[in-house]
Protein backbone atom coordinates (compact mmCIF):
# COMPACT_ATOMS: atom_id res chain seq x y z
CA UNK A 1 0.00 0.00 0.00
CA UNK A 2 1.31 3.45 -0.99
CA UNK A 3 0.61 6.37 1.35
CA UNK A 4 1.00 10.05 0.45
CA UNK A 5 1.21 12.31 3.46
CA UNK A 6 1.90 15.88 4.65
CA UNK A 7 0.76 17.64 1.47
CA UNK A 8 -2.18 19.85 0.51
CA UNK A 9 -4.69 17.67 -1.36
CA UNK A 10 -7.12 19.15 -3.90
CA UNK A 11 -9.85 16.81 -2.83
CA UNK A 12 -13.17 15.73 -4.25
CA UNK A 13 -15.33 17.16 -7.00
CA UNK A 14 -14.80 20.72 -5.78
CA UNK A 15 -10.99 20.38 -5.55
CA UNK A 16 -11.11 21.59 -1.95
CA UNK A 17 -7.60 22.13 -0.50
CA UNK A 18 -7.18 19.96 2.60
CA UNK A 19 -4.21 18.69 4.56
CA UNK A 20 -5.05 14.99 4.48
CA UNK A 21 -3.26 11.71 3.81
CA UNK A 22 -4.04 9.32 0.97
CA UNK A 23 -3.79 5.52 0.89
CA UNK A 24 -3.54 3.75 -2.47
CA UNK A 25 -3.83 0.02 -3.04
CA UNK A 26 -3.54 -1.56 -6.47
CA UNK A 27 -4.97 1.13 -8.77
CA UNK A 28 -7.49 2.72 -6.38
CA UNK A 29 -7.59 5.38 -3.70
CA UNK A 30 -8.83 3.36 -0.71
CA UNK A 31 -8.63 5.91 2.10
CA UNK A 32 -8.35 9.66 2.67
CA UNK A 33 -7.81 10.64 6.28
CA UNK A 34 -6.54 13.41 8.53
CA UNK A 35 -4.98 10.70 10.66
CA UNK A 36 -1.64 9.04 9.95
CA UNK A 37 -2.02 5.91 7.81
CA UNK A 38 0.51 3.16 8.61
CA UNK A 39 2.52 1.86 5.65
CA UNK A 40 6.09 0.88 4.78
CA UNK A 41 5.78 2.65 1.44
CA UNK A 42 5.28 6.40 1.84
CA UNK A 43 5.77 9.64 -0.07
CA UNK A 44 6.42 12.70 2.08
CA UNK A 45 4.63 15.49 0.19
CA UNK A 46 5.54 18.29 2.59
CA UNK A 47 5.59 21.58 0.72
CA UNK A 48 3.63 20.07 -2.18
CA UNK A 49 0.20 20.17 -3.79
CA UNK A 50 -1.44 16.83 -4.52
CA UNK A 51 -3.84 17.07 -7.44
CA UNK A 52 -5.67 14.76 -9.82
CA UNK A 53 -3.64 13.86 -12.90
CA UNK A 54 -4.51 16.04 -15.87
CA UNK A 55 -6.79 14.82 -18.65
CA UNK A 56 -6.05 16.01 -22.17
CA UNK A 57 -9.48 15.61 -23.73
CA UNK A 58 -8.59 16.35 -27.34
CA UNK A 59 -5.33 15.55 -29.09
CA UNK A 60 -4.17 14.30 -32.49
CA UNK A 61 -1.01 12.60 -31.33
CA UNK A 62 0.18 11.13 -34.64
CA UNK A 63 0.72 14.72 -35.74
CA UNK A 64 3.79 14.64 -33.48
CA UNK A 65 5.80 13.84 -36.59
CA UNK A 66 4.80 17.19 -38.15
CA UNK A 67 5.65 19.72 -35.43
CA UNK A 68 5.30 23.33 -36.63
CA UNK A 69 4.82 22.34 -40.27
CA UNK A 70 2.48 24.61 -42.25
CA UNK A 71 2.65 27.66 -40.01
CA UNK A 72 1.01 30.61 -41.74
CA UNK A 73 -1.38 28.51 -43.82
CA UNK A 74 -5.11 28.60 -43.02
CA UNK A 75 -6.88 25.83 -41.12
CA UNK A 76 -8.33 24.15 -44.23
CA UNK A 77 -4.94 24.04 -45.93
CA UNK A 78 -3.37 22.44 -42.85
CA UNK A 79 -5.89 19.96 -41.42
CA UNK A 80 -9.03 19.62 -43.55
CA UNK A 81 -9.44 15.99 -44.67
CA UNK A 82 -8.64 14.37 -46.99
CA UNK A 83 -6.29 16.82 -48.73
CA UNK A 84 -4.98 18.99 -45.89
CA UNK A 85 -1.22 19.22 -45.53
CA UNK A 86 -1.13 16.96 -42.49
CA UNK A 87 -3.13 14.19 -44.17
CA UNK A 88 -0.86 14.21 -47.23
CA UNK A 89 2.27 14.08 -45.09
CA UNK A 90 0.96 11.34 -42.78
CA UNK A 91 0.14 9.20 -45.82
CA UNK A 92 3.77 9.12 -46.91
CA UNK A 93 5.36 8.95 -43.44
CA UNK A 94 6.97 5.70 -42.29
CA UNK A 95 5.10 3.81 -39.57
CA UNK A 96 8.19 3.53 -37.36
CA UNK A 97 8.74 7.27 -37.58
CA UNK A 98 5.14 7.97 -36.55
CA UNK A 99 5.37 5.52 -33.64
CA UNK A 100 8.58 7.06 -32.29
CA UNK A 101 7.15 10.57 -32.49
CA UNK A 102 4.03 9.42 -30.63
CA UNK A 103 6.20 7.92 -27.90
CA UNK A 104 8.02 11.24 -27.51
CA UNK A 105 4.73 13.08 -27.07
CA UNK A 106 3.50 10.56 -24.51
CA UNK A 107 6.67 11.13 -22.49
CA UNK A 108 6.08 14.88 -22.71
CA UNK A 109 2.47 14.50 -21.58
CA UNK A 110 3.42 12.42 -18.55
CA UNK A 111 6.27 14.78 -17.63
CA UNK A 112 3.80 17.68 -17.52
CA UNK A 113 1.24 15.81 -15.43
CA UNK A 114 -1.13 14.29 -17.97
CA UNK A 115 -2.35 10.82 -16.97
CA UNK A 116 -5.22 10.35 -19.48
CA UNK A 117 -5.74 11.56 -23.04
CA UNK A 118 -8.40 11.29 -25.73
CA UNK A 119 -6.90 10.84 -29.18
CA UNK A 120 -8.82 11.53 -32.37
CA UNK A 121 -7.22 8.87 -34.52
CA UNK A 122 -7.12 9.21 -38.28
CA UNK A 123 -6.25 6.33 -40.58
CA UNK A 124 -8.97 3.83 -39.70
CA UNK A 125 -8.03 0.59 -37.97
CA UNK A 126 -4.41 0.89 -39.13
CA UNK A 127 -4.12 4.27 -37.43
CA UNK A 128 -5.51 2.87 -34.19
CA UNK A 129 -3.10 -0.07 -34.29
CA UNK A 130 -0.16 2.31 -34.81
CA UNK A 131 -1.14 4.23 -31.68
CA UNK A 132 -1.63 1.07 -29.64
CA UNK A 133 1.79 -0.12 -30.77
CA UNK A 134 3.31 3.14 -29.51
CA UNK A 135 1.46 2.72 -26.20
CA UNK A 136 2.66 -0.83 -25.48
CA UNK A 137 5.06 0.07 -22.68
CA UNK A 138 3.37 3.26 -21.49
CA UNK A 139 1.35 3.58 -18.27
CA UNK A 140 -0.76 6.50 -19.57
CA UNK A 141 -4.53 6.00 -19.92
CA UNK A 142 -5.59 6.31 -23.58
CA UNK A 143 -9.10 6.83 -24.93
CA UNK A 144 -9.01 6.33 -28.69
CA UNK A 145 -11.69 7.69 -31.01
CA UNK A 146 -11.38 6.38 -34.56
CA UNK A 147 -12.56 7.54 -37.95
CA UNK A 148 -12.80 5.99 -41.39
CA UNK A 149 -12.41 7.43 -44.92
CA UNK A 150 -15.96 6.30 -45.73
CA UNK A 151 -17.23 9.13 -43.52
CA UNK A 152 -16.04 11.59 -46.18
CA UNK A 153 -18.22 10.09 -48.93
CA UNK A 154 -21.19 12.28 -49.87
CA UNK A 155 -23.72 9.46 -49.86
CA UNK A 156 -22.08 6.35 -48.41
CA UNK A 157 -23.91 3.04 -48.65
CA UNK A 158 -25.71 2.63 -45.31
CA UNK A 159 -24.90 -1.05 -44.84
CA UNK A 160 -21.26 -0.53 -45.78
CA UNK A 161 -21.04 2.48 -43.44
CA UNK A 162 -22.48 0.57 -40.49
CA UNK A 163 -20.13 -2.34 -41.10
CA UNK A 164 -17.10 -0.03 -41.19
CA UNK A 165 -18.19 1.58 -37.92
CA UNK A 166 -18.74 -1.81 -36.27
CA UNK A 167 -15.25 -2.94 -37.29
CA UNK A 168 -13.72 0.32 -36.08
CA UNK A 169 -15.43 0.05 -32.70
CA UNK A 170 -13.85 -3.35 -32.10
CA UNK A 171 -10.55 -1.47 -31.76
CA UNK A 172 -11.63 2.02 -30.64
CA UNK A 173 -13.35 3.55 -27.61
CA UNK A 174 -15.56 5.59 -29.86
CA UNK A 175 -15.78 7.60 -33.08
CA UNK A 176 -14.50 11.16 -33.65
CA UNK A 177 -15.24 12.47 -37.16
CA UNK A 178 -13.73 15.76 -38.26
CA UNK A 179 -16.90 17.82 -38.64
CA UNK A 180 -20.02 18.64 -40.61
CA UNK A 181 -17.95 20.11 -43.40
CA UNK A 182 -16.97 16.53 -44.20
CA UNK A 183 -19.91 14.34 -43.10
CA UNK A 184 -23.65 14.44 -43.68
CA UNK A 185 -26.37 14.54 -41.02
CA UNK A 186 -27.32 10.99 -42.02
CA UNK A 187 -23.77 9.71 -41.49
CA UNK A 188 -23.61 11.59 -38.17
CA UNK A 189 -26.78 9.93 -36.90
CA UNK A 190 -25.56 6.46 -37.87
CA UNK A 191 -22.24 7.08 -36.09
CA UNK A 192 -24.03 8.10 -32.88
CA UNK A 193 -26.50 5.21 -33.03
CA UNK A 194 -23.77 2.61 -33.53
CA UNK A 195 -21.69 4.09 -30.70
CA UNK A 196 -24.64 4.12 -28.31
CA UNK A 197 -25.43 0.46 -29.03
CA UNK A 198 -21.94 -0.38 -27.74
CA UNK A 199 -21.68 2.23 -24.95
CA UNK A 200 -18.94 4.06 -26.85
CA UNK A 201 -18.18 7.78 -27.22
CA UNK A 202 -19.39 9.76 -30.25
CA UNK A 203 -17.63 13.11 -30.62
CA UNK A 204 -17.42 15.72 -33.36
CA UNK A 205 -15.72 19.07 -34.07
CA UNK A 206 -18.19 21.99 -34.22
CA UNK A 207 -18.11 25.76 -34.72
CA UNK A 208 -14.33 25.89 -34.94
CA UNK A 209 -14.55 28.64 -37.56
CA UNK A 210 -17.08 31.28 -38.51
CA UNK A 211 -16.85 29.98 -42.08
CA UNK A 212 -17.96 26.48 -41.01
CA UNK A 213 -20.91 27.89 -39.09
CA UNK A 214 -21.96 30.07 -42.02
CA UNK A 215 -21.77 27.20 -44.52
CA UNK A 216 -23.76 24.92 -42.22
CA UNK A 217 -26.55 27.48 -41.85
CA UNK A 218 -26.62 28.19 -45.58
CA UNK A 219 -26.76 24.48 -46.40
CA UNK A 220 -29.15 23.19 -43.74
CA UNK A 221 -30.65 26.16 -41.91
CA UNK A 222 -28.94 24.93 -38.72
CA UNK A 223 -25.67 25.71 -36.99
CA UNK A 224 -23.09 22.97 -36.55
CA UNK A 225 -23.88 22.95 -32.84
CA UNK A 226 -27.60 22.38 -33.45
CA UNK A 227 -26.83 19.58 -35.92
CA UNK A 228 -24.45 17.88 -33.50
CA UNK A 229 -26.92 18.03 -30.62
CA UNK A 230 -29.76 16.81 -32.83
CA UNK A 231 -27.63 13.85 -33.96
CA UNK A 232 -26.92 13.05 -30.30
CA UNK A 233 -23.13 13.44 -30.15
CA UNK A 234 -21.84 13.02 -26.61
CA UNK A 235 -18.85 15.38 -26.81
CA UNK A 236 -18.49 18.49 -28.97
CA UNK A 237 -15.01 19.85 -29.72
CA UNK A 238 -14.09 23.56 -29.98
CA UNK A 239 -17.32 25.66 -30.04
CA UNK A 240 -15.09 28.65 -30.71
CA UNK A 241 -17.71 30.53 -32.70
CA UNK A 242 -21.24 29.90 -31.39
CA UNK A 243 -24.12 31.70 -33.09
CA UNK A 244 -27.37 32.92 -31.59
CA UNK A 245 -29.19 30.10 -29.83
CA UNK A 246 -26.21 27.74 -29.61
CA UNK A 247 -25.44 28.37 -25.94
CA UNK A 248 -29.06 27.89 -24.95
CA UNK A 249 -29.06 24.55 -26.77
CA UNK A 250 -26.03 23.49 -24.71
CA UNK A 251 -27.87 24.24 -21.49
CA UNK A 252 -31.08 22.53 -22.56
CA UNK A 253 -29.23 19.35 -23.56
CA UNK A 254 -26.64 19.02 -20.74
CA UNK A 255 -23.86 19.14 -23.33
CA UNK A 256 -20.19 18.28 -22.85
CA UNK A 257 -17.63 20.46 -24.64
CA UNK A 258 -13.88 20.20 -25.21
CA UNK A 259 -12.32 23.63 -25.55
CA UNK A 260 -8.89 24.01 -27.18
CA UNK A 261 -8.05 27.71 -26.80
CA UNK A 262 -4.34 27.52 -27.72
CA UNK A 263 -5.21 25.69 -30.92
CA UNK A 264 -7.82 28.32 -31.80
CA UNK A 265 -5.24 31.02 -31.17
CA UNK A 266 -2.54 29.33 -33.22
CA UNK A 267 -4.91 28.84 -36.17
CA UNK A 268 -6.45 32.32 -35.86
CA UNK A 269 -9.98 30.91 -35.56
CA UNK A 270 -11.00 33.00 -32.56
CA UNK A 271 -11.24 32.96 -28.77
CA UNK A 272 -13.82 30.52 -27.38
CA UNK A 273 -16.28 32.24 -25.00
CA UNK A 274 -15.25 29.98 -22.13
CA UNK A 275 -17.07 31.88 -19.39
CA UNK A 276 -20.38 31.76 -21.28
CA UNK A 277 -19.96 28.12 -22.26
CA UNK A 278 -19.10 27.35 -18.62
CA UNK A 279 -22.52 28.67 -17.56
CA UNK A 280 -24.26 26.34 -19.99
CA UNK A 281 -22.18 23.17 -20.36
CA UNK A 282 -19.56 20.87 -18.85
CA UNK A 283 -16.18 21.92 -20.27
CA UNK A 284 -13.09 19.78 -20.72
CA UNK A 285 -9.75 21.00 -22.09
CA UNK A 286 -7.56 19.66 -24.88
CA UNK A 287 -4.32 20.68 -26.55
CA UNK A 288 -5.44 19.57 -30.06
CA UNK A 289 -2.89 18.84 -32.83
CA UNK A 290 0.68 18.25 -31.69
CA UNK A 291 1.47 19.65 -35.13
CA UNK A 292 1.08 23.17 -33.73
CA UNK A 293 0.80 22.77 -29.93
CA UNK A 294 2.90 20.99 -27.32
CA UNK A 295 0.62 18.46 -25.53
CA UNK A 296 1.17 20.29 -22.24
CA UNK A 297 -1.90 20.82 -20.05
CA UNK A 298 -0.05 23.28 -17.81
CA UNK A 299 0.34 25.59 -20.80
CA UNK A 300 -3.26 24.96 -21.87
CA UNK A 301 -4.67 25.85 -18.45
CA UNK A 302 -2.57 29.00 -18.13
CA UNK A 303 -3.59 30.24 -21.57
CA UNK A 304 -7.24 29.37 -20.92
CA UNK A 305 -7.35 31.28 -17.65
CA UNK A 306 -5.69 34.40 -18.98
CA UNK A 307 -7.40 34.62 -22.35
CA UNK A 308 -10.79 34.04 -20.69
CA UNK A 309 -10.21 36.89 -18.24
CA UNK A 310 -9.03 39.14 -21.07
CA UNK A 311 -11.93 38.20 -23.36
CA UNK A 312 -14.51 38.92 -20.64
CA UNK A 313 -12.63 41.75 -18.95
CA UNK A 314 -13.54 40.11 -15.67
CA UNK A 315 -12.60 37.51 -13.10
CA UNK A 316 -12.70 33.79 -13.88
CA UNK A 317 -11.79 31.41 -11.07
CA UNK A 318 -8.66 29.31 -11.63
CA UNK A 319 -10.31 26.39 -9.82
CA UNK A 320 -12.85 26.18 -12.66
CA UNK A 321 -10.03 25.90 -15.20
CA UNK A 322 -8.37 23.14 -13.16
CA UNK A 323 -11.72 21.31 -13.05
CA UNK A 324 -11.77 21.37 -16.86
CA UNK A 325 -8.48 19.46 -16.86
CA UNK A 326 -9.47 17.00 -14.13
CA UNK A 327 -12.83 16.29 -12.53
CA UNK A 328 -15.03 17.35 -15.45
CA UNK A 329 -14.04 14.13 -17.22
CA UNK A 330 -15.82 12.22 -14.45
CA UNK A 331 -18.86 14.42 -14.97
CA UNK A 332 -18.77 13.53 -18.67
CA UNK A 333 -18.21 9.78 -18.50
CA UNK A 334 -19.34 8.86 -14.99
CA UNK A 335 -16.19 6.79 -14.68
CA UNK A 336 -14.15 7.09 -11.50
CA UNK A 337 -11.24 9.07 -12.89
CA UNK A 338 -10.04 12.66 -12.61
CA UNK A 339 -10.76 13.12 -8.92
CA UNK A 340 -9.04 12.47 -5.59
CA UNK A 341 -11.76 10.66 -3.71
CA UNK A 342 -12.11 7.22 -2.18
CA UNK A 343 -12.89 4.56 -4.78
CA UNK A 344 -11.47 6.57 -7.68
CA UNK A 345 -8.58 5.44 -9.87
CA UNK A 346 -5.31 6.63 -8.38
CA UNK A 347 -4.10 9.03 -11.09
CA UNK A 348 -2.31 11.74 -9.12
CA UNK A 349 0.40 14.37 -9.48
CA UNK A 350 2.50 15.78 -6.65
CA UNK A 351 3.90 19.23 -7.45
CA UNK A 352 5.93 21.73 -5.50
CA UNK A 353 3.82 24.48 -3.95
CA UNK A 354 5.03 27.72 -5.54
CA UNK A 355 2.52 30.15 -4.03
CA UNK A 356 -0.16 30.36 -1.35
CA UNK A 357 -2.90 29.82 -3.94
CA UNK A 358 -2.82 26.11 -4.86
CA UNK A 359 -4.80 26.57 -8.08
CA UNK A 360 -2.61 29.39 -9.39
CA UNK A 361 0.51 27.61 -8.16
CA UNK A 362 -0.30 24.82 -10.62
CA UNK A 363 -1.81 26.82 -13.47
CA UNK A 364 0.22 30.02 -13.38
CA UNK A 365 3.65 28.91 -12.19
CA UNK A 366 4.28 25.18 -12.50
CA UNK A 367 6.49 23.54 -15.10
CA UNK A 368 7.50 19.94 -15.65
CA UNK A 369 10.49 20.44 -13.32
CA UNK A 370 8.11 21.29 -10.45
CA UNK A 371 6.20 17.99 -10.70
CA UNK A 372 7.92 15.62 -8.28
CA UNK A 373 5.78 12.54 -8.84
CA UNK A 374 3.27 11.30 -11.40
CA UNK A 375 1.18 8.35 -10.25
CA UNK A 376 -0.92 6.43 -12.78
CA UNK A 377 -3.21 3.61 -11.71
CA UNK A 378 -1.54 3.62 -8.32
CA UNK A 379 2.03 3.28 -9.62
CA UNK A 380 4.77 5.87 -9.49
CA UNK A 381 5.85 6.57 -13.07
CA UNK A 382 9.48 7.07 -14.03
CA UNK A 383 9.91 10.39 -15.89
Amino acid sequence: MLVIENGIVLKGLNLKPERVNIAIEDDKIIEISREKIPSDHKIDAKGCIIAPGFINAHVHIADSILKDVGDGKNIDEIVKPPNGLKHKMLQVAEDDEIIESIKDSIIEMISTGTTTFIDYREGGIKGIKLLKNALKDSPINPIILGRDPIFLEENPDTIKLKNRIKKLLKFADGIGPSGFGEISDETAKIIVDECEKRDKIASIHVAETTKAQKLSIEKTGKSEVERAIKAGFHLLVHLTNPVSGDLQLLSENATNIVACPRSNGMLSTGIPPIAEIHKNANILLGTDNVMFNAPDMLREMEYTLKVTRAYNRGYFHPRDVLKMATINMHRFTGHKIGCISEGFQADIIIAESLSKNPYLSLINRSQSKNIRYVIIKGRIVER
